[in-house]
């Protein structure tokens, strides 16, 4: 994680540096899904706070847009069912929050950064090298005026740069490995183990009758304490749907057109660029032998033999079969110089042989077709959709305002929705974070009335389709359930039970067998599901299994040919048995402690430093504001995805 989170700090192009991109995600904690009203005008443009500290909306608001816009780039099918399972949203806000955060530490711990360090690292950027050497601070300067960044901010964000990485050495500066951590985890790394196995699943079993309700009954009071009615809420609502305002929204083709000339890079199609290649590598011959030899290819390419014939016969890529096309996108996976090159290149044109650190390539540009921007009546009614939208949003949030206000003064919804034409209804009984359908599948809306006072009326309360307003009128607290209201719950439990119990007793039967015929066969005839994993490691996931402590530990130290005890798992039970093991010596050991050393001292630094943040957090206190969160990500993502 630290090796990342440097890599990701010093990868950043000139342009992402609105928000440095430092850590990983964390447990995305939320806090004041309704807030009360005096709190939510005081915090207004804030999205978050850590410790006194709060981010604003519109550091948010630019961070997220940014970001959807790079992956955009990237996935051209992105969308907004796409961008929630992937947890964009709650990623950039962590990564705002984990900066903050460590930045306050280094403030707290007195670190600070000298202009020297800050030209030191700058100096050491790639970037900013040629052959090697820094290219002069002149030189710095008119890149940085040439791609629009000012300098100050560049600085800025290098000097926090350096911050965090001194507090991250500051916090790993005592982790050590000790040579038996090294020995064990080297082992655990490098012995293979390949293995056979069979597996019965619980479901498979059939119960000759079904549980009667004495049965059911004496299995519940064994255990009656576990089964609970938990926390319901219920509560009045009104809820305002985007959709359902579209149709108040009327557009001038003006504004259409003004959107589209304010916003004309959002309407330009990407030039196209098809690309061939020749790579021959070093590996173990003379550098000037495979120079020489690139040169007697190019040298028949410009006689007229075709490039394609011998970029498959003599191309030594992934690409020499397909001959060596890399086509549309995949070219941009190639090194800079490589792509600098290509970017010079006209249609048809090919490039002189190319001297990189691994080998050579000669490049040939197939098709080049430059961007162009969409005429106006081919993107008018996307421009139409973006406005729509836009506007629905806008006026989503006067109705809702009003709404609001006319609720509080009359201290009741119910009485401010009568007076301004809006439809009441009521939730029903809801347990934390349960959707209702059609209107809140995110569960946003429930979660907002487990953080209310009985009768207290809520802040807007934001979905991806619309905005709500609520009153919480009814809290049944959680209570020890009686038989009657589990019967159910209580019955599929005693049935997973008893099919376990006798899958487990069939799977010792089966073992029994063993000595007789083969796994496989047994599995064939008890219809068991049998699988095999050829060099297994510990820790690593098994078919069906899945990841399983008790597995690995039965593959590397039962005898070979021996089969396990049934092992419980998910979904069942297994029986496993070891066919062959590759295990390590210390010989092997001694010539890697180094390389294992680096690696292993990484993984300790990183568990540590996760564990420092999780206590920072606690200490520092970091809150979000749920309501909000939830109406920028729905404004953001409204406008990526409907910019198709």
């Amino acid at each position: 994680m630290l090796k990342a989170m440097r890599k990701n700090l010093k990868s950043l192009a000139p342009a992402l540096w609105f928000v440095i991109i430092a850590f990983i995600i964390s447990i995305f904690a939320v806090w004041g899904g309704a807030g009360r009203l005096g709190e939510v005008k005081k915090a207004a443009n804030t999205v978050a706070t850590v410790g006194k500290e709060r981010i604003s909306r519109d550091l948010y608001f630019q961070s997220l847009r940014q970001r959807l816009e790079m992956m955009k780039k990237e996935f051209k099918e992105l969308d907004s069912n796409f961008i929630q399972q992937l947890n964009i949203p709650q990623q950039v806000l962590e990564q705002i929050i984990q900066q903050t955060l460590l930045l306050q530490i280094a403030n707290d711990m007195e670190i600070y950064v000298s202009d020297e360090e800050i030209r030191e690292k700058i100096m050491s950027y790639p970037v900013f090298q040629k052959d090697e050497k820094f290219i002069g601070f002149e030189e710095y300067k008119r890149i940085l005026a040439f791609n629009r960044i000012p300098l100050s901010e560049f600085e800025g964000n290098l000097k926090k740069e350096i911050l965090i990485d001194k507090v991250i050495k500051v916090f790993t500066a005592g982790i050590t490995v000790t040579q038996d951590e090294l020995w064990e985890n080297y082992k655990n790394n490098n012995e293979t183990a390949n293995l056979e196995y069979a597996l019965l699943e619980s479901d498979k079993i059939e119960l000759k009758k079904e549980p009667d309700s004495q049965e059911l009954q004496e299995f519940f009071e064994k255990d009656k304490e576990k089964y609970k009615i938990l926390e319901k809420r219920e509560a009045e609502y009104v809820f305002i749907k985007l959709d359902d305002l579209k149709n108040e929204i009327e557009l001038t083709d003006s504004e259409i057109e003004e959107y589209y000339q304010d916003n004309q890079s959002r309407f330009i199609d990407p030039g196209k660029v098809k690309v061939s290649r020749i790579y021959l590598p070093y590996e173990n011959k003379e550098k000037e032998l495979v120079l020489a030899e690139s040169q007697k290819i190019l040298d028949r390419i410009h006689k007229g033999e075709d490039f394609g014939e011998l970029a498959k016969k003599y191309s030594k890529d992934e690409k020499s079969k397909e001959n060596g096309d890399w086509g549309f996108y995949d070219w941009r996976r190639l090194s800079s110089e490589e792509r600098e090159e290509i970017n010079k290149l006209s249609k048809g044109e090919i490039s002189e042989v190319l001297e990189q650190e691994q080998g050579t390539a000669i490049l040939k540009v197939t098709e080049k077709e430059p961007e162009v921007l969409k005429p106006f009546e081919e993107v008018k009614e996307r421009i139409s959709t973006i406005l729509k939208d836009q506007k629905s949003r806008e006026l989503a949030d006067r109705k809702i305002a009003q709404l609001e206000k006319s609720a509080q003064k009359e201290k009741s919804l119910d009485v401010a929705s009568q007076k301004l034409g809006y439809r009441i209804k009521n939730t029903d009984l809801l347990k934390e974070r349960e959707p209702i359908k059609d209107i809140d599948t995110s569960g946003s809306l429930s979660t907002a009335l487990f953080k209310l006072e009985e009768n207290e009326i809520s802040s807007p309360i934001y979905t991806y389709i619309g905005v709500g307003l609520a009153q919480l009128k009814k809290v049944e607290p959680t209570r020890l359930a009686s038989f009657e209201e589990v019967k159910n719950e209580v019955k599929e439990e005693f049935i997973v039970v008893k099919k376990k119990e006798l899958a487990f007793k069939k799977m010792e039967k089966i073992r029994s067998d063993l000595d007789k015929i083969s796994l496989e066969k047994l599995a064939e005839k008890y219809e068991l599901e049998y699988r095999t994993a050829e060099k297994h490691k510990r820790g690593q996931y098994l078919s069906t299994i899945g990841e399983n402590s008790e597995v690995d530990r039965l593959a590397f130290s039962l005898p070979l040919d021996e089969a396990s005890e049934p092992i419980e798992y998910e979904k069942g039970y297994a029986l496993i048995r070891a066919l062959v093991r590759k295990e390590v010596t210390r010989e092997d050991f001694d010539k890697n402690k180094e390389t294992e050393k680096e690696t292993l001292l990484e993984q300790k630094k990183n568990k540590f430093f996760q564990s420092c943040l999780l206590k920072m957090r606690e200490e520092k206190g970091v809150k979000i504001r749920y309501e909000l969160f939830l109406k920028i990500n729905s404004d953001v993502i409204s406008r990526i995805a409907g910019e198709e």
